[in-house]
């Protein structure tokens, strides 16, 4: 029997993830397309700190402590109540702060159909000609070994 509950906004860890990639500049320009923002208070943070990284040996193996990560952290409250969070790579303050900011308005329905169009949709594109690119420009220094048996007369 599946007991499994469905998330009451599927697509929030997608543009979290976005939004915990993208940088705090380009956030801001993003946002600035969009309508006047409400006021925001700010419940937690902005605040760096460290979490320890989890690994596996061969992806499926006995997990080590790999070592500890910066991240920053945000919380905030819009003036319509509603509570975004963050969680993002390094100490970039600004950033936290943005992507839980966007994150609670994603959550509000008067709001998601624009930030998903001038803000989520081109983060994502832009990340992934990026991550096109990358792979594009690794694949061009791949190199290919083969073995050749050699015969002895």
């Amino acid at each position: 029997m599946n007991h499994r509950v469905e998330h009451p906004y599927p697509g929030r860890r997608r543009w979290m993830s976005v939004l915990a990639r993208a940088p705090a500049e380009r956030i801001d320009a993003l946002l600035a397309g969009c309508a006047a923002l409400p006021d925001h208070a700010i419940l937690r943070g902005p605040e760096a700190g460290l979490v320890m990284v989890r690994g596996r040996a061969g992806g499926g193996g006995a997990a080590f402590n790999l070592g500890e990560m910066t991240v920053t952290r945000c919380t905030v409250r819009t003036a319509t109540g509603r509570i975004g969070h963050a969680y993002v790579a390094g100490r970039d303050m600004r950033q936290a702060e943005l992507a839980a900011l966007v994150d609670a308005l994603m959550l509000d329905a008067e709001w998601t159909e624009d930030l998903e169009a001038r803000v989520i949709l081109p983060l994502e594109q832009a990340q992934t000609a990026a991550r096109a690119d990358r792979t594009g420009k690794a694949a061009a220094t791949r190199v290919q070994f083969f073995a050749m048996q050699t015969t002895r007369a």
